[in-house]
């Protein structure tokens, strides 16, 4: 029987990331990205899909680290999941195969919506400092 995505389903995938899936998506970043744009029912998510890339490499590069390693696995699952053409509704399924992928980037956002919006803060005031320096 297939799983719903939702919270309990992103924390579950994400106590099996591993420190190469996180480089996976800093690697892949691009291509997660596109994920968003290209397809039906994430588009809805681009911007939030740009916000959480951006999380992740903060968080590698050690620009923010506020973030607990538990929201960076969960964002690192989700980005994944979007990414595999093959999980549980594969997306060679026109439209279809992209709904679940919405789904669990919808679980996500709303499981890590304190600390987005937290990392959201800090990245306008690290734009607004990059601003007064020039």
């Amino acid at each position: 029987m297939l799983q719903k995505p939702d919270e309990e389903f992103v924390k579950e995938g994400a106590e099996k990331v591993t420190p190469e899936d996180i480089e996976t998506v800093l690697a892949r970043s691009e291509d997660i990205k596109q994920q968003f744009s290209a397809r039906g029912p994430l588009k809805r998510f681009i911007e939030d899909g740009k916000i959480l890339t951006a999380l992740v490499k903060d968080w590698r590069a050690g620009r923010y680290r506020q973030a607990l390693y538990g929201t960076i696995a969960a964002v690192a699952f989700g980005l994944l999941y979007v990414f595999n053409p093959f999980d549980i509704i594969p997306d060679v399924l026109p439209i279809i195969g992209a709904v679940d992928d919405a789904a669990v980037i919808g679980a996500l956002l709303l499981l890590v919506e304190g600390d987005l919006k937290k990392y959201r803060s800090w990245k306008e005031s690290q734009l607004l400092v990059e601003e007064v320096k020039r």
